[in-house]
């Protein structure tokens, strides 16, 4: 029923019930909102929370972990300047090493040159069967010295990575004839029979370090075999050709063959072997084939023989047919200069002797020095102008054979023809004697060679 009349101030207003219902479900449903705002806004707030926790959390594990890289890269820099440091003690101890090996060689090459050129005055002439038989001796003794020297140096310069393999094709047939007639003897005095198996195939390979590794197998086996053969063989494998060294000896055991091809170790097998070697042999072998990327292997039985081989590429022509030697003794007599007038200057006392006693015996007229003075002296008599000057490149107090030979020919109009001898087989002498228009030889001086360079630039 609707009120009538004017309301008046305080009076209570009677609102429908349906009325108050609904108001009361829209300011509850106000409410729920209100809560679901406030409760939202809450869990954002929370989660901010935890966000930034775990943002500062992080920060700390990325600086932890940046320290820890930073000491690592400390670590690594002051191991890498120990690694450098370590390097370079050892390239200095490999440096001093090479020089030491060179020092001892030119030393020793000294006087095995003088006797060398002492042995083959003395062979040359004309005596009993028991000279040249004591004579042969002094040959061989040489030979064996100079042979050892060498593999010093070998080892010296293939540690110093310093051998640069000149490949050419090599007839086998002729390499094989060759190192059977140098070891023949050694075979011979044992009773051994060393033979070689005719070849028609050639590889491609540097000669005189292809020799040498043959050279050492052949030797060895000759060494160790106490009864029965020693042979080398070729044979085709494909496109590369397989050298076979084979012997009768006491074999190697499978537990040193791991060790055989390192320096100073020669097997149980040296222990019966009065002159067993210093156990160098197989490591030139090994350096000298790795250096011209030939494969070396073995195999052995014990108590029956052993096999090396060396593996080098097929050439492609074959054997081109064999030069005959020539006679030695034919060889020997072709002496003579006619009376060819010689200077020879070396600073040791030993070698002036050899050389001037073998140039007398070649019928050359010869004077020696050891020195620039003694040189000027020489010919400040004018009773000897020379026809060609054999120096040695080293001399005393830092003087050196070029130089005295640069000054005789200022002297003179004509072009002196001069070989320079030298214990120092590096390249760097060989580039400045050829500029100074010199031939060189390299000590020890093989006679034979000496007399046809010495023919060539005379002639």
């Amino acid at each position: 029923m609707q009120p009538t009349g004017p309301q008046r101030p305080g009076d209570f207003i009677e609102m429908p019930q349906d009325l108050t219902d609904r108001q009361l479900v829209k300011l509850r449903k106000i409410n729920a909102a209100l809560i679901q705002r406030v409760e939202r806004s809450m869990e954002q707030q929370a989660n901010a929370y935890s966000l930034f926790q775990t943002a500062i959390g992080l920060e700390a594990q990325v600086r932890l972990r940046t320290e820890e890289l930073k000491n690592a890269l400390r670590q690594l820099e002051e191991t890498n300047q120990q690694l450098v440091s370590a390097r370079d003690t050892a390239e200095r101890a490999s440096r001093f090493k090479t020089r030491f090996f060179t020092a001892v060689g030119h030393d020793l090459l000294q006087p095995l040159h003088a006797a060398r050129l002492t042995n083959s005055a003395l062979d040359g002439t004309v005596k009993p069967a028991e000279q040249a038989r004591l004579a042969g001796q002094i040959d061989h003794a040489l030979s064996t010295i100079e042979e050892l020297l060498r593999s010093i140096l070998d080892i010296s310069k293939l540690e110093a990575g310093v051998v640069q393999p000149s490949l050419k094709t090599i007839a086998l047939d002729e390499l094989f004839r060759s190192l059977v007639t140098d070891l023949e003897p050694l075979a011979r005095d044992k009773d051994l029979t060393l033979t070689f198996r005719t070849t028609m195939l050639s590889v491609t390979s540097d000669q005189l370090m292809l020799r040498r590794i043959l050279q050492n197998l052949l030797a060895n086996a000759v060494r160790y075999t106490e009864r029965g053969e020693v042979k080398i063989a070729a044979r085709r494998r494909g496109n590369a050709v397989r050298i076979e060294v084979w012997d009768t000896g006491p074999g190697i055991a499978e537990t040193e063959r791991s060790r055989i091809f390192e320096e100073f170790e020669r097997g149980a097998a040296s222990e019966r072997v009065s002159a067993a070697g210093f156990g160098l042999g197989l490591s030139i072998v090994r350096r000298t084939a790795q250096a011209l990327d030939h494969e070396i292997s073995v195999c052995s039985r014990v108590g029956r023989g052993t096999c090396f081989s060396v593996t080098a590429p097929l050439a492609d022509t074959l054997c081109p047919s064999l030069v005959p030697m020539p006679n030695i003794q034919t060889v020997r007599e072709a002496y003579g200069f006619a009376t060819s007038r010689v200077l020879v200057i070396d600073n040791d006392a030993t070698v002036l002797t050899a050389m001037t006693t073998l140039l007398d015996r070649w019928g050359c007229v010869s004077r020696s020095a050891r020195d620039q003075a003694e040189v000027a002296a020489i010919l400040s008599t004018g009773d000897f102008a020379p026809d060609i000057v054999l120096a040695d490149y080293h001399l005393d107090h830092g003087a050196c054979g070029i130089d005295i030979v640069t000054a005789l020919r200022a002297t003179r109009s004509d072009a002196l023809p001069a070989i320079i001898v030298t214990a120092d087989h590096t390249s760097a002498i060989s580039d400045v004697a050829r500029l100074a228009g010199c031939e060189i030889l390299c000590k020890p001086v093989k006679p034979a060679e000496l007399r046809a360079l010495m023919s060539h630039m005379l002639g």
